[in-house]
């Protein structure tokens, strides 16, 4: 498989040093991204470089994940318009172990094989490196003018860049020529804003008398109107399911616009180029149906998640926004419910106004601020359009008990097709 041929025709390739092809389709190479330990998960935006691991080690190469660990407590000035708050120690541990852990589900970590997944912190090589050994070691090949060239410091210069951040692109070179010294490594990936940290490294590789060196870099995802990639209205879309439920990352990619959709799918899907080409013209004669945006929320929610979270999602889903029964909706676990009702209306109460004969429907919907008013309830429910729990409510009349609640807690009041308030009894 010619591998850089794949990632171009994806639209892929924003940077690539000549030979790297060559490099690739000459043998088996290895090739490593950096990942920032900023957080203890890793989020959509990272999902980029894991593919591009993922598709490198698929095309019979062999990937190394580098877990900034140095780096992290420094912060890289790329792309950034001030400087980041540095991260202790512990901190930096505990996120390096939780990333480990969610790369374990994207890479092949097997070491009986050639081209088994190798992940490596750049702190166990840094921890011991003295100040003065690595201004003789580094410092002495890279000069400042170099230094100064750099995109990502002539944006900062006019906002400020301090001396912690300006030494960050020697740092990144000097753990491509580590890696390249002691690992054989001869390729480094990652964004394009990451490019001249990458070339700083084939430069000290080549000055320092390492082995062969190739880079090459993609585009930064945006979306069609320019926005960062990767946050919904809530924030970010983590890859962990404690932060970002199984739910609400299949939502991401199943409410992407069309041109989002088709270039996501280019991006990360791992159908072939002309898989991709006509599942988009199936698309095309059908945009309603959300074809494209349902096979990449299927694919990637599989892929980060499992099949059985893919299907539970799915599940709340089909019951929320399509024709369902109470028992469907009942048939959905607590979390299931809430995760699928993030952002939806709340009214809390307590389950003691469900006792006796229960409570008054048209008041309840009244007083909880459901309707502006009693009589606008009535109206609403006479002409059939309010219900509980997926069961349209007939009569005016009608009483709230204790049987009606989902999970002993909650009732799910419906105005219209998709005007949802989640009623929490305590």
């Amino acid at each position: 498989m010619d591998l850089i041929k794949d990632l171009q025709e994806r639209g892929l390739i924003q940077d690539i040093m000549p030979g790297t092809q060559e490099q690739l389709n000459k043998e088996m190479t290895s090739g490593y991204i950096g990942f920032d330990p900023t957080a203890d998960s890793l989020h959509v935006g990272n999902l980029v470089p894991i593919t591009l691991l993922m598709r490198l080690q698929r095309a019979g190469h062999k990937p190394y994940a580098l877990v900034g660990g140095a780096t992290g407590m420094i912060g890289d000035p790329s792309g950034k318009s001030a400087e980041r708050n540095l991260l202790d120690k512990e901190v930096l541990n505990k996120n390096v172990a939780a990333i480990h852990r969610q790369l374990q589900k994207f890479l092949d970590f097997s070491t009986d094989k050639p081209n088994g997944a190798v992940m490596l912190n750049n702190y166990d090589w840094f921890k011991d490196f003295s100040f003065l050994d690595f201004i003789r070691e580094v410092g002495k090949h890279i000069t400042i003018s170099y230094m100064l060239s750099k995109e990502s410091v002539q944006k900062r210069l006019e906002t400020g860049l301090s001396f912690t951040e300006f030494t960050y692109q020697l740092i990144q070179g000097y753990d491509y020529y580590h890696l390249n010294k002691q690992h054989n490594i001869k390729l480094q990936m990652g964004g394009a804003d990451q490019w001249g940290n990458i070339v700083t490294g084939t430069e000290l590789i080549r000055r320092k008398g390492g082995s062969e060196a190739f880079a090459a870099t993609c585009p930064l995802i945006t979306k069609a109107d320019g926005s960062k990639f990767g946050k919904s209205e809530s924030g970010n879309v983590w890859l962990d399911a404690e932060k970002t439920s199984p739910y609400q990352f299949y939502q991401f990619w199943l409410k992407l616009p069309d041109a989002d959709a088709e270039r996501m799918t280019f991006t990360f899907s791992f159908r072939t180029v002309e898989e991709i080409k006509a599942l988009i013209a199936e698309h095309q004669q059908a945009p309603h149906l959300r074809k494209l945006q349902k096979a990449l929320a299927e694919e990637l929610t599989i892929m980060v998640h499992s099949e059985e979270d893919l299907h539970g999602a799915q599940k709340a889903s089909d019951i929320l926004f399509g024709q369902s029964t109470v028992d469907a909706l009942r048939s959905l676990s607590e979390r299931q419910l809430l995760d699928a009702m993030e952002g939806v209306p709340q009214v809390v109460t307590t389950k003691e106004t469900l006792t006796g004969e229960g409570a008054d429907f048209l008041s309840f919907l009244a007083d909880n601020k459901v309707f502006p008013s009693k009589g606008e309830a009535r109206k609403m429910v006479q002409a059939g359009g309010v219900s509980i729990n997926k069961e349209k409510v007939t009569a005016i009349d009608h009483k709230l008990t204790t049987a009606q609640l989902l999970n002993d807690k909650y009732l799910l009041i419906q105005k219209g097709k998709a005007n949802y308030t989640l009623a929490i009894f305590n």
